[in-house]
């Protein structure tokens, strides 16, 4: 069976991320799973998301533009709804990116919302289709 069992997304700042990524995932429909001191784990469609920190970290900034993982991309629902999670999006440390060309940054039959947290991640809030 094809598909993702999980992502794993290290942070530098548990705290100040966490919270931005809690209220995210919540607003997405995905529920927390298990938590400990150094992170936490969300669950939704029969995958998990894992937030947590390392003493491995190699560098304390997240770089999207670096080679790597670019941004998430999450099924947001109805447009509506992607619109809801946008117009509150700033005041739970997510800044709006592409906003002039919201909701259709993606191309005129994508309807979407791009965010970026503190730290420099991006996620992308997908509608559904037509």
């Amino acid at each position: 069976m094809a598909g993702f069992h999980h992502v794993e997304l290290w942070v530098a700042d548990l705290m100040q991320e966490g919270a931005e990524w809690d209220w995210l995932l919540g607003e997405l429909g995905f529920t927390r799973q298990s938590e400990w001191p150094e992170g936490e784990s969300w669950s939704a469609g029969g995958a998990y998301l894992t937030v947590t920190t390392s003493p491995n970290l190699s560098g304390g900034s997240h770089d999207r533009r670096a080679p790597g993982v670019n941004h998430l991309a999450f099924k947001g629902g109805a447009a509506g709804r992607v619109d809801a999670i946008m117009a509150r999006a700033e005041q739970h440390g997510w800044r709006p990116l592409y906003h002039d060309r919201y909701p259709h940054a993606g191309g005129p039959d994508h309807y979407a919302g791009w965010l970026e947290n503190s730290a420099g991640f991006k996620a992308e809030i997908v509608a559904d289709g037509p």
